[in-house]
C-alpha cells in the first residue's frame, strides 16, 4: 500500500494516544543497517516556527548509535494489530538478531532515512538538537526516583518533521 505526503499539520491523530497509548517505532541508519525501537515517551509540537517531534533514548539503547550517527530518524506509528510485534521490539535488542524481520516487517526509505511499510503514519525528522537529561535539573524529585533509579537518563533529540507520509 503506497504512501502519500501530508503537511505535518494535517495530521489528525491525538498525539497523547498516538505516542502515549498507541507507541511508535523510533528508526535510524541507512539502507546497509538500521535499528528500531518502541517508544511511548515524547511528543510532536512547533519549535523555532517550524514542527518538530522530540524523542527520549536511554544511553544502553542499540538505537541510540544509529541516531547519533545520522542525521535524520523515523517514527512510524501503526494500527491495533501491531501490538505485539511493538511490545517484542521494544525488548529485543538489533544487536543480538534481527528483530525488524523477526517481527515481520518490511524496511523501506524516504530520502534514505528508514521506515516501515506496515506503518499507516510516518514522521521523517532532521535531529536539530540534542541534550542529555540530568538528575540536577529534575524540579520533581520523585519523577527521577521513579524514572531514574540507575541514573540511566535519557538523551532528547529535536528534529524538524521534514516530512509526513500517510498510508492512501
Amino acid at each position: 500500500m503506497a504512501f502519500i505526503e501530508i503537511a505535518p499539520k494535517e495530521i489528525a491523530d491525538n498525539p497523547f494516544k498516538l505516542i502515549g497509548s498507541d507507541w511508535m517505532l523510533i528508526t535510524a541508519g541507512d539502507e546497509e543497517k538500521c535499528n528500531t525501537m518502541t517508544a511511548s515517551w515524547g511528543g510532536v509540537g512547533i519549535l523555532w516556527n517550524k514542527p518538530v517531534s522530540f524523542i527520549f533514548v536511554r544511553p544502553q539503547r542499540y538505537t541510540r548509535e544509529f541516531i547519533e550517527r545520522e542525521q535524520a530518524y523515523s517514527l512510524c506509528f501503526f494500527e491495533d494489530g501491531f501490538r505485539t510485534g511493538l511490545s517484542y521490539l521494544g525488548t529485543a535488542s538489533g544487536r543480538d538478531e534481527d528483530k525488524i524481520a523477526k517481527a515481520g516487517l518490511t524496511t523501506a526509505y524516504e530520502d534514505g532515512v528508514p521506515y516501515f511499510e506496515q506503518a499507516r503514519l510516518v514522521l521523517i525528522c532532521k535531529k536539530s538538537y540534542r541534550d542529555d537529561l540530568r538528575g540536577d535539573c529534575f524540579l520533581d524529585a520523585e519523577a527521577d526516583a521513579r524514572c531514574y533509579p540507575e541514573k540511566d537518563y535519557h538523551r532528547m533529540y529535536i528534529g524538524e518533521i521534514v516530512k509526513a507520509l500517510k498510508k492512501k
